[in-house]
């Protein structure tokens, strides 16, 4: 299904993607991040509250920000899951139209001094709330300590104080913008969140850590990419079922989910023979091909 997001010509500086909301390709994106269920519950809960609750409550009883933080380390599926639950927020409230907007932050950073600010002001009061005024609106801000850098952390002499002033734009607006407009919801991601703000965080409604995944979450993702693959490769669909793949399974565990997914592209690829007919992949070669994702990956935390 092609995504109906606008061309990037028509959208605004700082906006990489307009998406108009519920869409199954967003959808698929939420149920192929492998989560505690529990924990996904949480968010969606969280999400939907904004939209219920915030424009019927005064903030001076529940101070609402419309802010959801994603934290963990790289390749845990935080900006997949972070559009899986726009749409599944929108989903929630049938007969509403909802857009996603996401944010590009490197596009806003700039040298001259005063321009970033300024295009951060600019996205938010003008292109982030005129989507808001127009119906329920939900942004994404990936990486957002690019936006909102912990001023603590930064030396006045070795940084240019337009990063402390864009850090302070951002702070404003948000502050303006839950104000204004309760149908508004942001979803940041972060994988280093001792470089975000720390006003930026007291700001958050939620601050949901998304874990490298455990042993049984690393079966399931490996289960699901060898299946996806086994319906043009059969036999790649029967390996789950192997007396070795538990093994292989626990070999994975203290990898990400994306980096357990490319290490069946390098097992496909682990010789000229499987590279050209993938249904000769054996067990084996995914054992081989994990322990060698794992002596050549960077782990950035420890699984718990």
């Amino acid at each position: 299904m092609a995504q109906n997001h606008a061309p990037s010509q028509e959208l605004p500086k700082g906006i990489h993607r307009r998406w108009m909301l519920p869409d199954p390709a967003l959808g698929a994106q939420w149920n192929s991040i492998v989560l505690d269920e529990e924990l996904k519950t949480r968010l969606l809960s969280q999400a939907v509250v904004n939209f219920t609750v915030r424009g019927k409550v005064d903030r001076s009883v529940l101070p609402l920000h419309g802010v959801i933080l994603l934290v963990g380390p790289p390749g845990t599926g935080k900006t997949s899951l972070a559009r899986g639950l726009a749409h599944r927020v929108a989903e929630s409230f049938s007969g509403r139209a909802f857009r996603l907007l996401e944010v590009e932050p490197h596009a806003l950073t700039s040298s001259a001094m005063g321009k970033t600010q300024r295009a951060v002001s600019d996205l938010f009061s003008q292109s982030i709330a005129e989507s808001a005024a127009g119906g329920p609106t939900i942004v994404l801000l990936d990486e957002v300590e690019t936006l909102a850098a912990d001023r603590s952390r930064l030396s006045l002499e070795a940084n240019p104080i337009d990063i402390h002033r864009a850090t302070d734009a951002v702070l404003v607006q948000l502050d303006v913008l839950a104000d204004k407009h309760p149908n508004l919801l942001f979803i940041a991601t972060s994988n280093f969140p001792e470089a975000v703000d720390s006003a930026f965080m007291s700001r958050c409604d939620l601050i949901l850590d998304v874990p490298l995944p455990d042993p049984e979450a690393c079966e399931r993702i490996l289960t699901d990419c060898l299946e996806g693959l086994g319906r043009m490769f059969p036999s790649l669909a029967r390996l789950p079922s192997s007396p070795q793949f538990k093994r292989c399974a626990e070999e994975c565990h203290g990898l990400d989910g994306r980096a357990i997914r490319k290490l069946v592209a390098n097992a496909l690829a682990s010789n000229r023979q499987t590279a050209l007919d993938p249904n000769k992949v054996t067990i084996q070669d995914l054992i081989d091909a994990a322990r060698n994702a794992k002596r050549t990956r960077p782990v950035a935390r420890k699984a718990s």
